[in-house]
Formats: structure tokens, sequence, C-alpha cells
């Protein structure tokens, strides 16, 4: 054990790239880190590692090393997840990356499940809006919403993510309710600044750009909600947050005619053939709640019918790009 612990310590500093981020990531001291590389070096009677003023870096020794190293962890992790599938469990430990106001209205309650149902499995889950580095920051998987890039990730795509244009009856009454996209210009918008500046419709065969305005901005979907209910202006947010507000009443949808694009829900990996039963419990779970017509949206499928009764047509271009 001991010295897979070194080979442990030896690939956490070529991934994070220094021994301090490694020292932080094995939540041990740098002291620790740095002694059982040397043990490791002297075992091996070659340098595995070189450092430069920029860093550390790979020796040849060390490349070789790497791979070797890599697929002994590898197999061993293979082997415990073996074992315990015999006995009908899930073991380990996964990192899992994802948006904040979809992960803590939606995958927080189905990660607490999960925790009942395998409770040899460790979970770490990080609620953040940023793209994370799965590789660099050791995730073994990523939920993410939008138009994916192209990459070396394996991604899947789980669910469509929809938006919608809100606003409360009160702020209706006080100020009329808009009939066209254009109309936004004489309203105050709520700006969610997570998404693209302008707010994008479909009108038609076309796209129309609208640049809205307004004093308060907030980078969480659900301050905006609130605000939304309270009366402060209009706001542009997924359905996954604003379904909460549609079912209630407290807000009603706008500018029906002209939807808003449509993007995906997608559950993204590292690159490789082989997917660990503890990452692959997680996508299942994922697809089996919120695949096909998601829950959080049976406000919307009203929306698409009488969209599908008006005639309106599929655009013949893409969403122009953020």
């Amino acid at each position: 054990m001991s010295e897979l612990d070194e080979i442990r310590a030896f690939l956490a500093v070529v991934e994070a790239g220094g021994f301090g981020r490694a020292a932080q990531r094995l939540n041990m001291a740098k002291s620790i880190v740095s002694r059982r590389i040397a043990r490791l070096e002297a075992g091996l009677g070659a340098p595995l590692l070189g450092r430069t003023t920029r860093g550390i870096y790979l020796t040849e020794a060390g490349s070789e090393f790497k791979e070797h190293a890599e697929r002994v962890l590898g197999a061993l992790e293979e082997a415990h997840t073996a074992v315990a599938q015999r006995s009908g469990g899930i073991v380990g430990r996964v990192r899992l990356s994802v948006p904040q106001a979809f992960g803590v209205l939606h995958i927080a309650p189905i990660i607490g499940e999960l925790a009942v149902r395998y409770p040899k499995l460790d979970i770490e889950v990080e609620f953040s809006d940023r793209i994370a580095d799965l590789v660099g920051d050791r995730f073994d998987l990523a939920l993410r919403i939008g138009i994916l890039k192209d990459s070396s990730l394996v991604a899947r795509r789980i669910a469509p993510v929809r938006g919608v244009i809100v606003a409360s009856p009160a702020y209706l009454a006080a100020h009329g309710r808009p009939a066209v996209p254009e109309d936004l210009a004489a309203h105050e918008c709520l700006i969610y600044t997570v998404s693209r500046s302008d707010w994008l419709f479909r009108s038609g065969k076309r796209w129309v750009s609208v640049r809205p305005h307004g004093r308060l901005k907030s980078d969480n979907g659900e301050a905006i909600l609130q605000w939304a209910k309270a009366g402060l202006g209009i706001a542009a947010l997924p359905t996954f947050v604003a379904s909460e507000g549609l079912r209630s009443g407290a807000v009603v949808p706008l500018l029906e005619a002209y939807p808003l694009p449509e993007f995906g829900l997608y559950a993204v990996r590292p690159p490789g053939p082989r997917v660990p039963a503890k990452v692959r419990v997680l996508i299942d779970t994922f697809v089996e709640r919120f695949g096909g017509e998601p829950y959080w949206d049976p406000c919307q499928i009203a929306i698409k019918e009488r969209q599908n009764r008006q005639g309106l047509s599929v655009p013949d271009e893409e969403p122009p790009a953020a």
C-alpha cells in the first residue's frame, strides 16, 4: 500500500502540475508529497520529475513510468468495482461538476438519494457555472448546458433545456404586456448574467436579437425569479428555474409566439473507452430522471402546442453564436 500511495502522489503531481496543488488535492502536507516522490524515485533508481523555475516536467523515465502507473491504478479500481458489484454495491470516490442553479435545484436531491443507496460511494460535487477542466481538475463527470464545442471529451445528451420570458401579473398590470420582442425596449428587464447578453427570439424562419436593459443583474437564476415574482421586471430564464413560479402562477409566460433557443443538457466525461461503474450509475440515474420531456417542463407543453397550432416553423438557420 505504501508503494501505491507513492504512485498516487506521483500522478497527482503530474496532473496538477506542481507539488503544492497536488498536496491540496490529496489533502495532505506538501512535504509528505515530496517525500513520497523521493522514495519512489529512490526505489526505481531514476528521477521521474525535473524541476525548473516555472514548475515540474516529466523526465524520459517519468513519462514511461506514468503510462504504467495509470494502468496499474486503473486495473486496481476495476478489481475493486468487480468485487463490489458481486455484492450489489458501488464503491469509490466520484467528483462531479454541475451548473450552480440547475445543480442546487435538481442534482442535489438526486445525490442525496444515491448516497443512501450506495453507502460505500463517496461523492464530491462542485456547484459552479465555470467550465471545469475535467482532466486537469480530476473530475469524473460534468453536466453542461448549451451547445458543446468539439473536444476530446465524451458527451451524452440527456435532455432539452428551454428558456421562457416571464413576468408577474402585478408587473404586467402596471406596465403592460409586450406584444413583440422589440417592445422589451420600453420595459425594465432583469438580467441573468450567466446567459448571453442579448435575448434571442425565433420569429418565423429567422432569429431576432434584443438587448435588454435593467437595473437588476445577477448570476443566480433563483434570485432573478424572486425579483420577477416581486414585480420588479421581465426575466428570461431557463424553465428548470422558472417552472416553480409558472406552476404557482406567481409569474406568467410572455412572447410565446417568439420562442427562445433550445439547448441541451449533457453528461460529459474524460476520454477513454472504459466507463467506471461509479460514473455509469450517475449517468444512468440522470438519464432516468431527466430523459424525454423533463419533469420541470410541464408548463412548456401547452406553450409548444399553441406554437404548433399557430404554424410556427423551425428557422432555416441556427441561432447566431454568442
